[in-house]
């Protein structure tokens, strides 16, 4: 079974292009949907001893926690040391189940897969990019963002042009759906002829 890493700035189409994936037949794991899961889950109670205040009807308010850890490095770290280890265990539960499941290919989509390390869990690199003003555009639309918040998050994600050289793969998703989807077909018949590359 291949792995394939799915990956991009915030803004640049990830999710598009991981539902055009799973439209495709192929089985995707989406960290933020484990995220909300386990924030909804075994990670509350950690999390409210952690941050005392960040969670309400069982479930972690994204938004208290977002900032309260959002440009403190010390904070950030204390909070991935609780959530990494449980996504990981979630995340190799789905290899698992994938697996049994006589699947070829699995994307795992993961946000920051080359600022945690991620590449060496897969075993192709397909990057989601787009032009820096639609990434800004797309990203100032959405509820609840501003400058100062897209310019925090850029700060902790490797820079667009460097996450392109070290792709396998990059999908340009300006020019609307179809081409992706294209893409998508073409990037899938490439990866079952390559390489294992996971340990």
């Amino acid at each position: 079974m291949q792995v394939i890493g799915l990956t991009g700035s915030i803004g640049m189409g990830k999710s598009t292009t991981m539902q055009l994936f799973a439209d495709a037949g192929v089985p995707v794991y989406d960290a933020d949907a484990a995220v909300h899961a386990i924030y909804s889950g075994a990670a509350v109670p950690v999390v409210e001893a952690a941050f005392p205040g960040t969670t309400a009807d069982g479930k972690v308010d994204r938004q208290k926690l977002s900032a309260k850890v959002l440009g403190n490095p010390e904070a950030l770290k204390k909070l991935e040391s609780i959530v990494h280890p449980m996504l990981g265990a979630h995340r190799q539960q789905f290899l698992d189940d994938a697996e049994k499941a006589g699947a070829p290919v699995v994307v795992l989509d993961v946000p920051l897969l080359f600022e945690t390390g991620g590449e060496k869990r897969v075993d192709a690199i397909v990057v989601v990019s787009a032009p820096a003003d639609v990434q800004r555009e797309r990203v100032l639309a959405r509820e609840n963002m501003t400058q100062e918040k897209l310019d925090a998050i850029l700060a902790r994600q490797m820079p667009d042009a460097e996450k392109r050289k070290r792709a396998d793969f990059v999908v340009d998703t300006s020019n609307g759906i179809e081409p992706v989807r294209l893409r998508i077909r073409d990037i899938l018949a490439e990866v079952v002829r390559m390489p294992r590359r996971r340990p």
